[in-house]
């Protein structure tokens, strides 16, 4: 592994984002790497996370990675500091889910939804944040879900794991803020991404219907609270949670 050093402020960032070759993921990678910022692109979808470098292919970087194989995270650690130098921006994007009762839900289920929405996260963060914490900077966006906030028929066990990203992150932004580390959360409503085009049609159409504008969030409007949460301006927020839910819900 190549030397590491601390880094410079004035550096563009280099950012690693999980879940990089389709909906939320692609489009925070796309907003950062419209910044400036050097991005990593990472997936277990290598295929989708190249159609997303070819925007900018200059300044996005495709590796592949399953974030629920701490082996293969650590991998994937390894080569962005090696390759591409220590993040100063990490955003855990990547997420899995299939609408079913509770009740129907098996344990091969249940472990497989915990473990990319829970544990996925939990790995990226051991893997990358001691390099980070080193430099003595960095920025932290988890994205987890409205339904980890207030519940969700049909993703209880989703709704649980998301749930724990959120009180992950705000341990992690007590723990990481001596380093000069912020992190927090973004959990996004009904957004216009493959998952939610899974859904059956009469359950989007309620969802629709239950939003105050009347239509789903677009997966740009999600990434632009994760380049909020990244941005110069937010050096003194951290453990903070930003619902964009076109006011689906309104809990404070």
């Amino acid at each position: 592994m190549s030397e590491r050093t601390v880094s410079d402020s004035t550096a563009p960032d280099i950012a690693v984002v999980t879940g990089a070759g389709s909906g939320i993921g692609r489009a925070i990678a796309l907003r950062l790497a419209a910044g400036g910022a050097r991005v990593v692109a990472a997936d277990l979808d290598e295929a989708g996370a190249a159609a997303t470098a070819e925007h900018h292919p200059e300044l996005i970087t495709v590796m592949g990675v399953d974030i629920a194989d701490r082996g293969r995270v650590d991998a994937l650690r390894d080569r962005v500091l090696d390759e591409v130098g220590v993040p100063t921006i990490l955003v855990n994007a990547a997420g899995w889910d299939v609408v079913a009762p509770f009740l129907e839900a098996d344990a091969e289920f249940a472990q497989k939804v915990t473990a990319i929405n829970y544990l996925g996260p939990v790995n990226m963060c051991s893997a990358f944040l001691p390099a980070m914490s080193e430099a003595g900077r960095g920025r932290v966006v988890n994205l987890a879900s409205d339904a980890g906030r207030v519940g969700s028929a049909g993703e209880t066990i989703y709704a649980g794991a998301k749930g724990g990203v959120i009180a992950l992150t705000k341990s992690l932004a007590r723990e990481m803020a001596r380093s000069g580390i912020t992190v927090n959360c973004v959990c996004p409503g009904p957004t216009d991404t493959p998952l939610f085009g899974s859904l059956p049609e009469k359950l989007r159409g309620a969802l629709v219907k239950a939003i105050p504008f009347r239509r789903l969030a677009q997966p740009e409007e999600v990434a632009a609270a994760a380049a909020f949460f990244v941005s110069p301006e937010t050096t003194y927020i951290t453990g903070q949670t930003l619902s964009v839910s076109g006011g689906l819900t309104m809990a404070g």
